[in-house]
């Protein structure tokens, strides 16, 4: 696809999709607090809420007894992930009819380039109207679009108007856009990185705008490229049809807090066993071994090793423990643990590479 600034890209976003699954199926919900994930008496967590239900200040990731507390009436169902994974087959069957080119994010979310497109006399913004006229019409769903000439412009105006809303960010108005634009809202600026800018003064895009790119690139490392990037409002990524799987990951959380490290530590060992006869199915190789903790409190870190040549089984056990040694396990009760193997490569890839 074309990737000059008159690209035409389309975000699709439903709106609360878990809960709103559910509230098609069961139109008692309707009107009511919906909250689909682990039940309120269990150490589970929001899935979504639907939008009732965030008015009390229930949000995604959020403990389900936290939820409960917040809002003790609202409706708590267990997911049933295959009924949604059906429903998002009919959405991308949907959005693939408007365009060859589809990104699916995950099972709620897509970008489409619609640059070429002939329907509608090639408006993207009666393209994305259509989209969601036929979505509700056909899936008894709602979603909301963002249209503009870039990825990540049209995810920003996705979410402005939710729900069932349409926003478009024309190719004169990005510059200006995200000048206005609080920081932690940039694609990419987590937490950690919001708080760092904001120590040094940066709090919208029009700062942002004021660093030059060395200087981003000083304090920021190869980021700082994308900052600067950003800043213009400008986003080359395009959109791909075909997304590689990048990491292939287990975890578990405890019906009760563990402080046994060697209990922990067998948990991660028989979780990469099963990701390693995972990836030796499907005639992958990974390089990363990701280690993921999360304590009672709830605070989470990970620890990550990468090698140079491809992992076997001892050697992604043997990097798993020494990850684990680096956390705070058998000195602070966990609640979650997980691991995650990345930087995957096809075998004949690697053999491939290792002659070079």
């Amino acid at each position: 696809m074309n990737d000059s600034p008159q690209r035409k890209i389309i975000h699709i976003d439903m709106d609360a999709f878990y809960a709103a699954v559910e509230e098609r199926d069961c139109p008692a919900l309707a009107g009511k607090p919906v909250v689909v994930g682990g039940a309120p008496n269990s150490r589970g967590v929001v899935a979504t809420a639907n939008y009732e239900a965030r008015r009390y200040g229930i949000h995604s990731a959020m403990p389900t007894s936290q939820a409960y507390r917040l809002c003790p009436f609202a409706e708590f169902i267990k997911p049933r992930f295959e009924v949604y994974r059906a429903a998002s087959q009919e959405v991308m069957a949907i959005l693939n009819h408007y365009s060859e080119c589809v990104e699916p994010l995950s099972l709620d979310e897509a970008y489409l380039d619609v640059s070429e497109a002939t329907d509608y006399q090639g408006s993207a913004t009666r393209i994305a109207q259509a989209i969601k006229a036929e979505i509700a019409r056909k899936v008894r769903l709602t979603a909301s679009a963002g249209v503009s000439y870039n990825k990540f412009l049209a995810k920003l105006a996705s979410g402005m108007n939710k729900p069932d809303g349409l926003t478009v960010i024309r190719p004169q108005e990005g510059a200006a856009f995200v000048r206005h634009l609080p920081i932690g809202d940039f694609y990419g600026i987590g937490k950690a990185t919001e708080a760092k800018m904001k120590k040094l003064g940066i709090h919208t895009g029009a700062d942002l705008l004021r660093w030059s790119q060395d200087a981003l690139v000083t304090h920021f490392g190869k980021a700082g490229y994308w900052y600067a990037s950003l800043a213009q409002g400008e986003d080359l990524r395009p959109v791909r049809a075909h997304r590689e799987r990048k990491s292939l990951g287990n975890e578990i959380t405890f019906a009760l807090d563990v402080n046994d490290a060697d209990l922990l530590r067998e948990e991660l060992f028989r979780q990469l066993t099963e990701l390693m006869s995972k990836l030796e199915r499907r005639g992958w190789q990974a390089y990363t071994v990701t280690v993921k903790v999360k304590y009672a409190d709830f605070e989470q870190v990970t620890r990550s090793w990468t090698h140079r040549q491809p992992l076997d089984t001892v050697k992604a056990r043997e990097s798993a423990s020494e990850l684990l040694a680096r956390t705070e396990v058998g000195e602070r009760p966990v609640r979650l643990i997980g691991v995650t193997l990345s930087g995957l490569t096809t075998a004949a890839v690697s053999a491939q590479t290792s002659w070079l």
